[in-house]
């Protein structure tokens, strides 16, 4: 069995590209950095994981409207490697997560306390306090889930 089911912070705003042709197919990629459990915080010791992520289609859409850097996210999905050779003939190998469902972990308030905020680009507001986040109108149809 594969999966993977993460949670943490984007290190940047997604990068979305369109595949060619008739139906052209959004892709996100986009780097969480993910916590260590019990990691000791020595000021020399890496205490998170960067791991790579990419969304297809809906959910690609997804991520370039609403995920900025520094918010935080669950992602599940399952890894995948492979393999090519740059245009200097090494081999590079590759590990990524294909993303099968992703959300928010926070609420925008609770993002923006931590210091995080989307101004950039509209991002569903915050409800009367209670965690949740309101669908803005008219994105019914947009939504990847039902």
């Amino acid at each position: 069995m594969n999966k993977v089911v993460l949670m943490g912070r984007l290190t940047r705003d997604p990068e979305v590209r369109y595949s060619q042709g008739e139906n052209a197919l959004a892709i996100a990629r986009y780097t969480l950095a993910v916590d260590r459990r019990g990691a000791r915080r020595d000021a020399d010791q890496q205490t998170a994981d960067f791991i790579p992520c990419v969304a297809f289609g809906k959910a690609g859409e997804f991520a370039e409207k609403y995920f900025r850097q520094g918010i935080k996210i669950c992602v599940s999905g399952r890894i995948q490697t492979g393999s090519y050779t740059n245009k200097d003939g090494v081999k590079v190998y590759t590990t990524e997560v294909i993303v099968d469902d992703q959300e928010f972990a926070e609420s925008k308030a609770a993002s923006e306390s931590n210091g995080f905020s989307g101004t950039d680009r509209p991002t569903p507001s915050a409800a009367s306090g209670d965690g949740f986040m309101s669908i803005p109108n008219g994105i019914e149809e947009e939504l990847p889930f039902n």
